[in-house]
């Protein structure tokens, strides 16, 4: 893959044999972004784990201090009384049986987060195929399945990420915009690497912090010392 001019000159900015302490890694990856929108801040972490086993997992949801800089376009699952709890909230997409047809026969995603009242996952589970490969299924652990669906829908707003690991046991997950500055960005970084610490399965064994890489949109990846993070 060519890459550009101003890629290749932000690359020589990092040194790539290093692993930076967190505050520094943080400061580093925002003088890397090349684009001329306002990057993604995103983090990779590996983990020591096997996900291929249930009580290895690891999932769950925080909502980072500052955001994620993005607009979340929220969909409720819903009825009656709870339906209209989820509009006044300002849940931006609100049904039921109805959203069936319009999601797997129109195919559409006009939404990043779905949440659903527990009596609607039956009606839900219907779209499995079509929201389970996206990542877009409610899910207990993540919040997502509630009958507090005010809180649900606040939290979202206010910058409440989802983290799980994919098939190779690394979690990808955006830790905010580069217009952020480092500072905001540092908090956002150690809120969610507390809660995915605290997430560690009681059957993992050795190292669980595997690494850590952090990284713009477009730009290079900048390792970050792990050892100093699980301190």
């Amino acid at each position: 893959m060519k890459r550009g001019k101003k890629y290749l000159e932000k690359v020589k900015l990092v040194d790539s044999s290093v692993q930076y302490d967190a505050k520094d890694a943080v400061e580093l990856v925002g003088k890397t972004a090349v684009a001329k929108f306002d990057e993604t801040v995103e983090a990779h972490i590996r983990l020591g784990v096997d996900g291929r086993h249930a009580d290895q997992q690891v999932r769950g949801a925080v909502v980072l201090p500052h955001g994620t800089g993005k607009t979340v376009r929220v969909l409720v699952f819903a009825k009656g009384e709870k339906a209209d709890e989820a509009v006044a909230a300002g849940a931006d997409f609100v049904g039921a049986e109805d959203l069936i047809p319009k999601i797997q026969n129109e195919n559409w995603f006009g939404f990043d987060v779905v949440v659903a009242t527990p009596d609607m996952m039956g009606v839900v589970g219907r779209l499995g195929r079509v929201l389970g490969p996206k990542g877009l299924m409610p899910n207990p652990k993540a919040g997502t399945v509630t009958m507090d669906v005010t809180k649900a829908i606040n939290d979202i707003k206010a910058g409440k990420i989802e983290y799980r690991l994919d098939k190779t046991n690394i979690i990808h997950v955006p830790m905010g915009k580069v217009s952020f500055g480092s500072e905001k960005l540092y908090e956002n970084f150690q809120t969610l690497m507390s809660a995915i610490i605290k997430a560690k399965p009681q059957s993992a064994k050795g190292q669980y912090l595997k690494s850590v890489v952090l990284s713009t949109t477009m730009g290079p990846g900048v390792k970050v010392n792990t050892a100093k993070i699980s301190e």
